[in-house]
């Protein structure tokens, strides 16, 4: 067995694809030796041993175990028709072609019974290729087939890839692999770190890939990459007294992806900026300049900052005076702009956002604000009728002002800050005279969480009122968006649709809003009711149906990935109702409990059969009786479940009004003995058409009561 190394050397790859790109190669290399059968089956999950490397200028991945060449392979072939293959007895021009077709002999085939007939086949032996010719042949393809959200041409036209490929490494052990790609030849020459080692690299063998680079001041593992980085900055922070650098995973991934021979520096900057709001600095160093703040023990940011190099150590500080230099200009340039947007109010602003476009058939930002004011209002007025405490007049005030920060200086030089600076300025404004201090902060809070949540792991707005004007600022966007035809399709979601859907799914079910989906989303299209954008929307209907079915797996989604719920339940209670996030919350948490409950899972068992009895009797046109009527002829077992019945529907009911949806299937898996008792003793589909429709009306209102929280017969089973 040998060792397969594939690198790909080109431009710096972008820190954002590098993880998926390296992911995907392996996966796809993994998947080739399996399929072209060069590694013994059984050989890890994708049939081999395949690990994975990257920096920013290579991918690579490394294959254990791969054969010199495939083995050879045993096989059937089918050819024509034994009617077409032989008349009269004797073999047609056909089979003779056929025969030669496969260098067999004539009176080698064999007539085989399919399906479709008796057919002539021959007993073949392919002779296997070398892994060399398999793996120069199709790697092109798969390299070639690799994902990025942006390529480039180059060379030839229809020629991508993400950067312009400048080297290829293809070893199988010692020996190069001819190979090619993007008009460059596999060799085993690669390059090393593009400033601490100029010259030429090469692999005398394909597993002295990460030493030899190691040695060229390369670390080619990622995860040792992010080790290192981990200790560097743990080593800097301890060089100011009680300090550590502010933990930040998506910034370790970033400079991860930005090194490949990291180093950290210590840097720091003038005490004075710290006057100026942790999130406004916090963005400048991370989002713009890739460093890591620095707290102390109660929190509070000191005025340090790490640089993660992609050199050696800085020795002379000269790196470090470059740094301080530009994050200086940077706080500079935050503090001026903050100074300045002070000098004209929120309130004065919302007029501003009249030139603002939203999206051009939809008009403006004001026009959103006053849509997303009056939306947050009815949403407002629905949990207050439902007994939730919320202030509708922080919601409004809060809604009317959210979108204002779009014309501040400091938004537009720093748009990530987006409603956080609009949160800010609201706190340090006076926004009306008698305004009481609670109210006012209730206001900012919502206006800074107003996007929240940005992704699953993200929080969701602190507050029910900025739970709200979050919820009415998405489902704005989603409805005049879809009623324009711009869903997301296939993985293009330009607006971000799926997000904002996501947002309001999160939010509903972690701050148990009672909203309608489909009453949200109807309302919110109202908004734009006499507007230029409705003659270009579709039609309601199709649209409602369409943002349903979107909701719906925005649902699945929550349920299955963030709530960790099987895949089973998720859909037997979407099945009976995905419009109330809430209540489909609790009923997959109260099914994923039953679930566990022997009684539970032989009604699931038995709703299932109801379900495929009911359908054949639909078939044959069989009717079922208006209900169940106690007839002297029935059987015993039909009155005994139909008695049982009443009771545990009274009890389900009754606990269902609460939402107590675990006790409510307590009460229907208290049916399992009358329920088996009746299927063990009852024919169903007798020849006595009224004793017949008598028993189908009592399983369909068996199956209609298990339906009211889930579709049972979704519940997989042993015996599904």
């Amino acid at each position: 067995m040998a060792e397969f190394l594939l690198e790909i050397g080109c431009e710096e790859i972008p820190a954002r694809m590098l993880t998926a790109a390296s992911s995907e190669l392996a996966r796809r290399v993994g998947d080739l030796l399996a399929r072209e059968r060069l590694v013994e089956a059984g050989d890890g999950a994708s049939g081999a041993s395949v690990r994975s490397f990257c920096t920013p200028r290579r991918l690579a991945v490394l294959a254990t175990r791969v054969a010199a060449a495939q083995p050879d392979l045993e096989e059937q072939v089918t050819g024509p028709s034994s009617k077409v293959a032989y008349k009269d007895g004797q073999p047609t021009p056909q089979a003779h072609a056929f025969a030669k077709k496969l260098n067999v002999d004539i009176a080698d085939l064999q007539r085989v019974t399919t399906p479709k007939g008796e057919y002539v086949s021959a007993q073949v032996r392919r002779k296997g290729k070398s892994a060399s010719e398999v793996l120069a042949g199709t790697l092109p393809r798969e390299i070639a087939a690799l994902h990025w959200p942006k390529s480039m041409y180059w060379r030839v036209r229809g020629e991508t890839f993400v950067r312009p490929v400048r080297w290829l490494v293809a070893m199988l052990d010692d020996s190069v692999l001819p190979l090619a790609f993007a008009g460059v030849n596999a060799g085993a020459v690669s390059r090393g770190h593009r400033i601490l080692h100029t010259a030429e690299l090469a692999f005398p063998r394909a597993n002295a890939y990460a030493p030899e680079l190691e040695r060229a001041q390369v670390v080619a593992d990622p995860a040792e990459r992010r080790a290192r980085i981990r200790r560097a900055l743990d080593d800097a922070a301890r060089e100011v007294s009680g300090a550590r650098w502010r933990e930040d995973a998506a910034l370790l991934e970033t400079v991860v992806n930005l090194t490949e021979w990291p180093a950290v520096v210590l840097g720091n900057f003038e005490p004075e900026f710290l006057e100026l709001p942790r999130e406004v600095l916090i963005t400048v160093m991370r989002d713009h300049q890739k460093y890591f703040a620095l707290e102390g023990a109660s929190g509070e940011l000191l005025p340090y900052f790490l640089a993660v190099l992609n050199t050696d150590a800085d020795h002379e500080g000269i790196i470090r005076h470059g740094h301080e230099r530009v994050l200086r200009a940077r706080f500079k340039d935050a503090r001026f702009f903050w100074q300045t947007d002070q000098k004209i109010p929120l309130k004065e602003r919302v007029a501003l956002l009249k030139a603002v476009t939203f999206q051009k058939d939809l008009g403006s930002y004001f026009e959103k604000t006053l849509r997303v004011q009056r939306l947050a209002s009815w949403v407002s007025e629905i949990i207050k009728q439902s007994g939730m405490p919320i202030r509708p007049g922080v919601v409004h005030k809060a809604a009317f002002l959210a979108k204002a920060d779009l014309t501040t200086e400091l938004v537009k030089e720093f748009t990530e800050l987006q409603g956080i600076v609009g949160g800010l300025y609201a706190r340090a404004q006076q926004l009306d005279p008698g305004l009481r201090p609670e109210a006012h902060e209730l206001i900012a809070q919502a206006i800074y969480d107003q996007y929240r949540p940005e992704s699953m792991d993200d929080a969701v707005p602190r507050t029910i009122e900025g739970a709200v004007l979050a919820v009415a600022d998405k489902a704005d966007s989603i409805a005049g968006l879809f009623a324009l035809g711009l869903a997301p399709t296939g993985s293009k979601d330009p607006f971000a649709l799926r997000r904002q859907a996501n947002g309001i799914v999160k939010i509903a079910a972690e701050h148990k809003l009672p909203l309608p989906l489909s009453g949200l989303m109807r309302d919110a299209r109202s908004g734009f009711q006499g507007s230029a954008a409705e003659a270009k929307f579709m039609p309601l209907q199709e649209c409602q149906q369409a943002l349903q079915s979107f909701f719906r797996e925005r649902l699945e989604y929550y349920l299955r990935e963030v709530r960790g719920l099987p895949y089973d339940v998720v859909n037997a209670v979407l099945a009976t109702g995905a419009d109330d996030v809430v209540d489909a919350a609790a009923r997959a948490e109260a099914l994923a409990q039953a679930r566990e409950m022997p009684d539970f899972l032989s009604l699931a068992a038995a709703a299932k059969r109801i379900r495929n009895i009911l359908r054949q009797a639909g078939e044959k046109g069989l009717p079922s009786a208006a209900g169940f009527e106690d007839l002297p002829s029935e059987a015993g077992e039909a009155r005994a479940l139909r008695a049982q019945m009443k009771s545990a529907v009274a009890q389900a009911d009754a606990a269902r009004e609460r939402k107590d949806y675990r006790a409510a299937l307590l009460a229907l898996s208290a049916l399992r003995p009358a329920v088996d008792a009746f299927f063990d003793r009852v024919m169903v589909l007798v020849d006595d058409a009224r004793l017949r429709a008598n028993r189908l009306a009592l399983l369909q209102g068996l199956l209609n009561e298990f339906s009211t929280i889930a579709d049972f017969a979704e519940i997989v089973t042993e015996k599904s």
